[in-house]
């Protein structure tokens, strides 16, 4: 067999010695390695440029400007509102686009989580592909003696010292130690070498800074996915398990069990809300656990969700006031406190009343009115409505009044009802808040101030000392580099320099 000289495949040798009929078959096979070679190639090539994109800056900044963007949007859209209530305020098409890409809960939406998403994914690739020259620039310890930094430095960085060489040596080394990190020495005959650096950390500031919008995210995403916001009404004496999710309006079940024991409104006199309070209980397993007292702006905190003070109505009318007056009698009104169904006695004790119905609005026009059923000792019994506004209403319609005896207050002789007013019974209503992820991002929050102060407020100092021998004496010299802040390296080596001056003089 001849020996080929050209560095070919084993298949090749085959190619040669095979006949014509087979060199098809080989040629064919070779022809398929090469393009499973090339299809390898180009996805390996595929593959890289995308690492290179997911990596890249200018897709940081699109992200950044994109995120401000959207920002703005959430600004300008209310968020977390019932859709139906914007939509006759916008066309009808722009309306379509906006509840369509789910802007009415834009923080929540899952494009919008997609875009952090891939902020965090930008950063990490970001890191991973420079984290091997900071690495490096970290790891390296450049060697004592050498002669680059030296050259080309102004005057003022060297001076001659009349000692020798041993001596001012272990000075200089003493001198450094205090100033400087990681003290290298390297003495020969004529020279002595020293090297030394501050700040070495300060090249991993910038991915502390990474570190914490990456936390932060986390926090985001957790409190996105894991959290929810809702909202729960509760009269008073009554227990609740359960809350209404904002969106969509799912009830959602807490696990343990809220009371409202008791609510207090108190208000201005001009009739402003002063102050609401609400004492709340939390209960597990029916069993009374924790008692908490609710304020607006002050908000409790259960099993890590939050309960806000939101809002408060009128669940029921507790107690109702009336007034009984004789009709020509000099006796005081009695006032008294019924309850809807409870029998009371009359003044006088001609029998009883009953307040059989309440209305909050007598005929939609009449304001506040209750019934009242009388049952005499004698006679048959007698309905009629009291009215909380009664002289207004007789002024507005006297003819109404005068043709129904059923709406005269004073049908009943000889006593006249008014009605003073009602006691509420009210419910109280909260805001519901749950987000795990809020510690995770107070602490990135703290990492990012620790990492903006490491970026800005410090940098890697490397500084060379070279005594040698020269006919006028010793000769010192001062060299250094820095990462950044040429200012204060300037003003580290001139504090080096008159120190060993000092020292050396």
């Amino acid at each position: 067999m001849k020996e080929n000289n050209f560095k070919t495949p084993k298949i090749n040798k085959i190619e040669v010695h095979l006949n014509p009929c087979y060199k098809s078959l080989t040629f064919t096979i070779s022809k398929h390695y090469k393009r499973v070679f090339m299809s390898t190639s180009k996805s390996k090539n595929l593959i890289h440029s995308i690492w290179n994109f997911l990596g890249s800056v200018k897709l940081t900044i699109a992200l950044l400007v994109i995120l401000a963007l959207v920002s703005v949007l959430g600004t300008l859209i209310p968020q977390q509102i019932d859709p139906l209530e914007f939509q006759g305020k916008i066309h009808p098409r722009l309306f379509y686009l906006i509840y369509s890409l789910d802007m009415f809960d834009l923080y929540h939406s899952l494009w919008f989580k997609f875009i952090i998403a891939s902020l965090a994914l930008n950063l990490i690739v970001c890191s991973i592909i420079r984290f091997p020259g900071t690495w490096k620039r970290f790891s390296t310890v450049p060697r004592p003696d050498r002669e680059k930094p030296f050259e080309s430095l102004p005057p003022e960085h060297s001076f001659i010292v009349n000692k020798n060489l041993d001596d001012t040596a272990s000075a200089t080394e003493i001198f450094l130690k205090t100033h400087c990190k990681n003290l290298i020495k390297k003495k020969s005959k004529e020279q002595c070498f020293f090297y030394c650096e501050k700040g070495r950390y300060s090249n991993f500031g910038v991915y502390l800074v990474h570190l914490s919008v990456l936390v932060i995210i986390i926090g985001g995403l957790l409190g996105a996915f894991f959290g929810f916001e809702a909202y729960v009404t509760i009269p008073e004496g009554k227990t609740v398990n359960s809350v209404t999710l904002i969106k969509g309006g799912i009830p959602l079940a807490l696990g343990f069990e809220i009371r409202c024991d008791e609510f207090n409104v108190s208000f201005y006199d001009n009739g402003t809300p002063k102050e609401f309070r609400s004492e709340l209980t939390f209960l597990s397993e029916r069993k009374d656990v924790e008692k908490k007292t609710l304020l607006v702006n002050h908000p409790v905190n259960y099993k890590g969700i939050k309960f806000y003070q939101a809002s408060y109505g009128a669940a029921s009318i507790k107690k109702i006031h009336l007034k009984i007056k004789e009709n020509g009698s000099e006796n005081k009104a009695a006032i008294i406190e019924a309850e809807q169904g409870n029998p009371e006695l009359l003044p006088q004790g001609e029998g009883q009343f009953m307040i059989s119905e309440i209305k909050d609005n007598f005929m939609n026009m009449l304001g506040p009115a209750v019934k009242i059923s009388i049952r005499p000792k004698n006679g048959p019994e007698k309905d009629f409505w009291i009215f909380r506004n009664y002289e207004s209403i007789s002024k507005r319609f006297p003819k109404l009044i005068e043709s129904s005896p059923r709406l005269n207050p004073s049908s009943f002789k000889p006593y006249v009802f008014s009605l003073e007013g009602f006691d509420y019974n009210y419910y109280t209503g909260l805001q519901v808040n749950k987000d795990p992820g809020v510690s995770i991002v107070w602490a990135g929050c703290f990492l990012m101030v620790c990492g903006f102060f490491v970026t800005f407020y410090s940098s890697h100092r490397r500084i060379w000392v070279r005594i040698s021998i020269e006919k006028t004496g010793l000769e010192v010299k001062v060299a250094g580099t820095s990462s950044k802040n040429p200012v204060g390296l300037k003003r580290n080596i001139e504090n080096i320099i008159n120190g060993l001056k000092t020292i050396l003089a």
